[in-house]
């Protein structure tokens, strides 16, 4: 990279970083670009060691922030930042409040692209959904000059910033198929609803990241969330073609662009910035 390009994740829980978006962060951190992390929780509600059983909510969550640190270290995350909102329950932090917090990320680090989970959060995970749009319109708002942090604080003094392109993560069939082989069907229940998986059409896709050289390096950031191992260690098992599938590429919807468009594939997150 010519120029120092800044790149925002913004995700729900510990671990999203390096399964979801492992390849991304770990490309554009070796290629010299600058990469930050937003993480909504410490998912304090979620497995706790080898037995994959919960534990005491509060250690948990200082457990899983410290991997999460570690695995952001691996990946070459130059920041992370933890919005210490409650596992499972993203959707019932205050909207406005939820928002005015990720604009000041925004305004302070001035990305120029930022990604985030689609609308449909993957396979329906609330927190994922609501971290989506929480991001959404903070990208929206962080532009806006008329738009007010918390009534004449420092955070006020931030000048607006208008992030250049913004990305939803957007798997296909293919890798939710050797996602789930490797893990289980991803189904969850959900105000009496089942959820599951949600793939993304082919033709829905509009930008796929070659992340084939970085595979390792994620399989080593993955591993950092020791607490998760009891459902990640079946990765390990995976052939090197299924590495290959899960690993080797990077799929996003463009969500908006100020610099580019059209049906042609985008091969880089920052295609027309550069």
């Amino acid at each position: 990279m010519n120029k120092r390009f800044k790149l925002l994740a913004v995700l729900a829980h510990p671990d999203d970083e390096s399964l979801g978006f492992g390849g991304t962060l770990a490309k554009y951190g070796a290629e010299g670009g600058q990469t930050y992390l937003v993480t909504a929780t410490r998912g304090e509600r979620g497995r706790f060691g080898s037995l994959g059983k919960g534990g005491d909510p509060v250690e948990v969550g200082r457990v899983r922030e410290a991997e999460l640190h570690a695995a952001a270290t691996v990946l070459g995350v130059r920041e992370v930042s933890i919005l210490g909102y409650p596992d499972g329950g993203v959707d019932k932090v205050e909207a406005p409040i939820a928002v005015r917090e990720v604009v000041s990320h925004i305004r302070r680090i001035r990305p120029e692209v930022v990604v985030t989970f689609g609308p449909e959060g993957a396979y329906g995970h609330p927190d994922h959904i609501a971290i989506s749009q929480l991001a959404t319109a903070a990208t929206v708002c962080a532009a806006d000059g008329r738009y007010r942090m918390d009534g004449g604080s420092q955070k006020d003094s931030l000048p607006p910033h208008r992030v250049a392109k913004l990305h939803y993560l957007a798997w296909r069939n293919s890798k939710w198929q050797v996602y789930q082989a490797a893990f289980r069907k991803l189904t969850s229940v959900v105000d009496g609803v089942e959820r599951q998986a949600t793939p993304w059409p082919d033709w829905a896709v509009t930008t796929e990241i070659d992340t084939s050289a970085y595979w390792p390096i994620v399989w080593k950031a993955v591993c950092c969330h020791q607490t998760q191992m009891s459902i990640y260690e079946r990765l390990e098992n995976l052939t090197e073609e299924q590495q290959t599938a899960l690993w080797g590429s990077q799929e996003f919807y463009r969500v908006y662009s100020s610099v580019n468009g059209g049906r042609r594939l985008e091969t880089d997150l920052f295609e027309g910035l550069r």
